[in-house]
């Protein structure tokens, strides 16, 4: 990738982990880890992927994005105040009443959302929908959806791939937030799903694995799933959680934890210095 493009995307994507920060310290509540996990597919998604009109968010062309996992909703408010959705001010007003920003996406109040998610397994099935009514009417747009690592425990994660592969959806990619934790703890304690890319194949995907911070990588992946036919591709982004900052990479409790003052302060600290 040419580099001033890789340093712009790379600015963004941390003005994204600025904002889940920034949301969860002020609603004392929300998912900084998932969130800071996908910061960077979302920033690659929404300003070099899809084809989008934030001025016209409902834009009959438009590519679609699904957030499956649904909790990690502080990334997606962020990306989509930095591509012009909203003004970035209201990223502050997260799980505030009565904020249209809630703590799961709803597609009914906030602009640029195109499925309201927080259950488990259910975004990926609409994404699936999304993509097969795509076919139906005959109609060019892509359909992308984030699913979590622990999220595909669920079994209707699977129905859903076994029903994109069937209607040979080539138009829905289905991305694969592998941080590695969940909730509980280590999701290969806690319901193994993995291999994933074993599994998938045998779905009828096509699989690619990459590194989920690497703009590169990324491109190159999302470049590949377009010359797909008659299957769906599955990406799996092998991610940090917490990535960006120190105290929150790779440790479970921030899951679903939101830092205080202090922890605020340090981590926007790390964040703006570069560090």
């Amino acid at each position: 990738m040419e580099a001033k493009k890789l340093q712009t995307l790379r600015e963004i994507a941390n003005q994204v982990r600025v904002g889940v920060i920034e949301g969860t310290h002020a609603a004392k509540s929300g998912h900084p880890g998932g969130s800071l996990s996908i910061a960077d597919i979302l920033t690659y998604l929404y300003f070099e992927e899809m084809n989008v009109n934030p001025a016209d968010p409902d834009w009959a062309e438009r590519d679609r994005f699904v957030l499956s996992k649904g909790h990690c909703a502080p990334a997606y408010y962020a990306v989509l105040a930095e591509r012009g959705y909203f003004p970035p001010e209201e990223i502050t007003t997260l799980r505030h009443y009565p904020s249209r920003l809630q703590g799961h996406p709803d597609r009914n109040s906030t602009p640029g959302v195109d499925m309201s998610t927080g259950s488990l397994g259910l975004g990926i099935s609409a994404a699936a929908g999304m993509a097969l009514a795509a076919k139906v009417d005959r109609k060019d747009y892509r359909v992308y959806t984030i699913v979590g690592d622990g999220e595909s425990e669920e079994g209707q994660v699977w129905e859903a791939c076994m029903f994109a592969a069937h209607y040979k959806l080539d138009n829905l990619v289905v991305i694969i937030d592998w941080n590695g934790l969940q909730i509980d703890g280590p999701v290969a304690e806690v319901m193994n799903p993995t291999p994933h890319d074993k599994k998938l194949e045998a779905f009828g995907f096509h699989v690619i694995t990459v590194d989920g911070h690497d703009f590169d990588q990324i491109a190159a992946a999302f470049a590949e799933a377009k010359t797909v036919k008659g299957k769906p591709t599955a990406i799996i982004a092998k991610t940090v959680k917490g990535k960006g900052v120190s105290f929150m990479e790779n440790q479970v409790k921030w899951h679903g934890s939101a830092p205080n003052d202090e922890q605020y302060a340090q981590a926007i600290a790390e964040l703006k210095g570069g560090n």
